[in-house]
């Protein structure tokens, strides 16, 4: 990897192992997909330009104060912009990119909202006991109950809190069966000049921005304790996995694996 002056914030602590974000997955993708060095720190919302993670601090010559940068699709947009990355859908026809924005808007604008449900309702005290805990006790349990009903709220006004968990159920493993279509599709029409037992969801032999945010959901899918309905289904899912696997191996070979360290679950 090339140098670059990038710190990502990723809402856990700094180490080289994944985290439940499938948005600092993400990030953490396109900036490796364009060879780009960064350095990881925890952060929180609060800091971020947007309060959300991830955001980062992009240092420039002759600027004293990094400018910082929030939500991963304009972070995506500044980098191309300052010509530090390349394009990743440059070469694709306009087809191709509708059909990329259309797979990112089936994870980020619809899954996302089924694992949040997961995550915050089926299995809240995991998600409060991983997602706070750098807090103390007392404030944990505290500013977990604003941020279980911020999610609720949110979760209802989207749609997804109106549903019943067989149905939020039935919609998610459907989702995931879509994705995982796609990469059989794809594996079997593998572009030529991809790494050794690579494939990407467009059939290409370079990765896109469809990409970045795949291999962000199926990652944190894997990890994430506090999902264990999503980590079986994609667990059932071999083509989805070896997508993954060989990502990670490639382009991750420094994080901890899924499954190292744990049981298959």
């Amino acid at each position: 990897m090339t140098s670059s002056p990038i710190t990502v914030f990723r809402g856990f602590p700094a180490t080289a192992a994944y985290v439940w974000s499938p948005f600092v997955t993400k990030l953490e993708a396109r900036l490796r997909f364009a060879g780009l060095a960064y350095k990881s720190d925890q952060g929180a919302p609060p800091k971020g330009p947007r309060g959300k993670i991830p955001y980062i601090a992009l240092s420039k010559d002759g600027q004293s104060v990094p400018e910082m940068v929030s939500d991963t699709a304009m972070i995506s947009e500044k980098l191309v912009h300052d010509g530090l990355a390349e394009d990743l859908n440059a070469r694709l026809t306009p087809v191709e990119k509708a059909q990329d924005a259309a797979i990112r808007a089936l994870l980020e604008e619809k899954l996302y909202f089924y694992q949040t449900y997961e995550r915050w309702e089926q299995n809240y005290y995991t998600m409060r006991d991983t997602a706070l805990a750098a807090l103390p006790f007392p404030v944990r349990v505290l500013v977990g109950q604003i941020g279980y009903r911020k999610v609720s709220f949110t979760l209802y006004g989207q749609g997804t809190g109106r549903l019943t968990p067989e149905e939020i159920t039935k919609y998610k493993t459907e989702a995931w069966d879509h994705v995982n279509a796609l990469l059989t599709a794809s594996s079997r029409k593998r572009g030529s000049g991809a790494p050794d037992g690579m494939f990407f969801v467009l059939g290409g032999s370079r990765p896109t921005e469809a990409d970045t945010s795949l291999f962000g959901f199926v990652a944190s899918g894997l990890v994430c304790d506090a999902a264990p309905e999503t980590r079986r289904i994609i667990r059932g899912l071999p083509t989805v996995t070896s997508y993954a696997d060989n990502i990670h191996k490639h382009y991750f070979p420094d994080y901890e694996h899924w499954d190292e360290g744990k049981e298959t679950r």
